[in-house]
């Protein structure tokens, strides 16, 4: 990927002072930020070329708690450091925060100075490796969705997150005069990440009150999950900063829409010149390539759910009548199927994958839609016919697993992503599934389950 802002350019900025702050960040199992904030001027020095984190930051979950049984990291082995790489072509200003720039680090082996292979970094970069010697790139871009709320995060966490009061009232899918009211917001998120060099293609509100989504414009897989996760921490940190709070959970509220990630992926040639899911002569000009890789996802649609929808709160967003699918089946522009063809007969076709929710980790879930789709070509899978109708009532289809435990099932026993992603990645995040699955178990009270959260 290319720069938007050099190595050059921040040291001539640092000795401007118009930048002193740095932060060097990796990108944690919940594809969120975490690191450290640099002096600039050392930075420049020395810290450019690495520095270091405590192993436990791949290994804890979402309250930051250290979990046993992993391999990789334990008391046993006394959580000592990985090294942080800072990938100077991430390296970008940070527009909201004052005098502040940001750069993304890969997480190496801190004896072997090998890439850490469960780092969520890592991961996409193996396939997009494997698509590489194929000859091929894939273009991806994530749709981002999320409620905004009146109270701060902190009034909210004394409140135990109860009688919340959203930014608005009305449902505001595209809905000009309700979205002006959130506008203080949106308008610094959109500018302040156009100011990070992530190009913006615009905001809208989306199918509840109090929702909104932020596009920007597609990219190659790795830059596109490095300009996700960028916008995620933009958007809580801007929000923070007006007196405002941001969930990406999946399903805030059970009356409420979910909130999703879809994720538009297609293939082209390694130059990103030749559109290889286009054929001007096939139905809908879907080309073979795009065929073979479509049938892969339905495939192993099952066994990469995980990877989408990572959480308990996942599986509340899959139900009938709002926007959010139930079926693994691919179907011709419509919103009821987990995946949904656009662009159909021009270069711009894409499939569209529905099902991951806001609340997913862009690397993992680009990663494996990419390994399901890898297979699917390799295999020349054959794809089944487009569904028609409205794929909520239909019956005998195949359906999105409705729980963490029957996903973690499914990917813990995929042949499919262990060859992918390597035995060691599988069972590091079979860990974390079952984890969150006990701590729910364990935690669970009967104000939620009235709510409709199930125990089992």
């Amino acid at each position: 990927m290319s720069p938007t802002y050099t190595f050059d350019a921040l040291k001539a900025d640092v000795d401007a002072g118009r930048i002193d702050t740095v932060l060097a960040c990796l990108v944690d199992m919940q594809g969120r930020l975490m690191g450290k904030r640099f002096q600039a001027e050392f930075f420049v020095e020395s810290a450019f070329e690495e520095t270091h984190g405590c192993n436990y930051l791949l290994a804890t979950d979402m309250e930051m708690e250290t979990i046993s049984g992993y391999k990789a990291t334990s008391w046993e082995k006394g959580y000592g450091d990985y090294t942080m790489k800072p990938d100077l072509s991430t390296l970008r200003r940070v527009p909201w925060l004052e005098g502040t720039a940001m750069v993304l680090c890969d997480v190496l082996d801190h004896h072997t100075h090998e890439e850490v292979a469960h780092s969520p970094r890592a991961i996409l970069k193996k396939q997009v490796a494997r698509l590489e010697a194929m000859g091929m790139k894939a273009f991806m871009a994530t749709e981002l969705e999320f409620f905004l709320f009146d109270q701060t995060y902190e009034q909210a966490q004394a409140s135990g997150y109860r009688n919340l009061k959203l930014a608005g009232t009305y449902n505001e899918d595209y809905h000009i005069f309700q979205t002006t009211k959130d506008e203080d917001v949106m308008r610094a998120i959109r500018n302040g990440l156009q100011g990070a060099g992530i190009p913006v293609e615009n905001s809208k509100g989306e199918a509840s009150a109090g929702q909104a989504e932020i596009n920007v414009r597609y990219a190659d897989a790795l830059t596109m999950a490095d300009r996700h996760v960028v916008i995620k921490n933009a958007c809580k940190e801007i929000a923070w900063s007006k007196g405002k709070a941001i969930t990406f959970l999946a399903k805030w509220n059970y009356a409420a829409a979910g909130s999703s990630s879809h994720i538009h992926q297609s293939l082209w040639s390694a130059d990103g010149k030749t559109p290889l899911f286009f054929d001007k002569d096939a139905e809908y000009g879907m080309s073979e390539t795009m065929r073979h890789y479509v049938a892969g996802l339905l495939a192993h649609a099952g066994e990469i759910t995980y990877f989408l929808a990572p959480y308990i709160n996942s599986y509340k967003r899959f139900m009938a009548g709002t926007f959010a699918p139930t079926k693994a089946i691919w179907s011709k522009d419509n919103r009821t199927a987990g995946y949904r063809l656009c662009g159909e007969e021009t270069k711009g076709i894409r499939i569209e994958c529905r099902v991951g929710g806001s609340d997913l980790n862009p690397y993992l879930a680009m990663a494996a839609l990419l390994a399901a789709g890898i297979d699917g070509i390799e295999k020349k899978t054959e794809l089944e016919p487009a569904f028609v109708g409205d794929a909520y009532g239909g019956k005998d289809i195949r359906e999105i697993p409705n729980t963490l435990r029957g996903a973690t099932v499914l990917m813990n026993g995929s042949a499919m992503l262990r060859a992918a992603f390597g035995d060691d990645v599988i069972d590091h995040y079979t860990r974390a599934a079952q984890w969150e699955q006990e701590e729910y178990d364990r935690r669970i009270t009967d104000w939620e389950v009235a709510r409709g959260f199930e125990r089992a």
